[in-house]
């Protein structure tokens, strides 16, 4: 990366994050969340919330919210399944993330349907201000390729484009540039696998860095088969 950008950022290192366990999952958390708690993990803008779960075999997880929340799952390693109040339920698996809306009172069962197999997910959460008859029905699903290797491929967007979410994979020293749709708006990286250098700050697996008052983010791949997601939030 030949040019330094001087930005405004944190960075949430992945051994300092938040910490929940039970004999079924453990949950890492960027920002606070349940009972972790702590001045410098306050919400990015509308980002409230980035976990990183681990489920073990055949157990299940509940997911609830205290204000309405656009939920985005992904699964990095292996597959989970969804089961919400009515009984209805949905599978998906790496390479694929599903969006739903919740509201305070709703409650999801997040399981691992595998016998033998612990699965990893992201738990992103987007604070949303639509009230319980404008939050819509459909459980829409999408799929991304990272085998499309070496650029950022779209997975997530709000109706009004406020939300955006990115996710690529890149070879060793590959770079790239993510341009802002809105400068006044904040970015949230996320190093999956790999390590990156983002805005010249050095990123190893599951750091996060929050970024602020810049119009365009550098960031270049330090080794093979590297993950990186990016988040723009208002």
């Amino acid at each position: 990366m030949d040019r330094l950008a001087q930005t405004e950022a944190h960075i949430y290192l992945a051994d300092q994050r938040g910490r929940s366990q039970t004999t079924d999952f453990r949950s890492f958390h960027t920002f606070n969340f349940g009972d972790y708690q702590h001045e410098s993990r306050q919400p990015l803008g509308a980002l409230t919330v980035f976990n990183d779960t681990t489920l073990l075999p055949g157990k299940s997880h509940p997911i609830t919210v205290d204000e309405p929340t656009e939920m985005l799952l992904i699964p990095v390693v292996g597959g989970i399944e969804m089961v919400d109040g009515f009984g209805e339920s949905v599978f998906w698996g790496a390479g694929e993330v599903f969006r739903l809306e919740v509201i305070p009172g709703q409650e999801f069962l997040i399981s691992n349907p595998f016998e033998s197999e612990a699965v990893n997910y992201l738990q992103i959460g987007l604070k949303t201000e639509k009230t319980h008859r404008e939050i819509s029905a459909d459980f829409p699903l999408r799929s991304f390729q990272l085998e499309n290797r070496n650029q950022l491929l779209p997975f997530f967007a709000s109706p009004n484009q406020s939300r955006l979410g990115f996710i690529g994979k890149y070879t060793g020293r590959h770079d790239g540039v993510y341009g802002l749709s809105d400068p006044q708006k904040r970015v949230f990286v996320f190093v999956i696998e790999g390590a990156f250098e983002v805005q010249g700050r050095l990123l190893h697996p599951r750091d996060g860095l929050a970024l602020w008052n810049l119009t365009e983010v550098e960031f270049e791949a330090l080794s093979n088969d590297a993950i990186l997601l990016l988040l723009e939030v208002n």
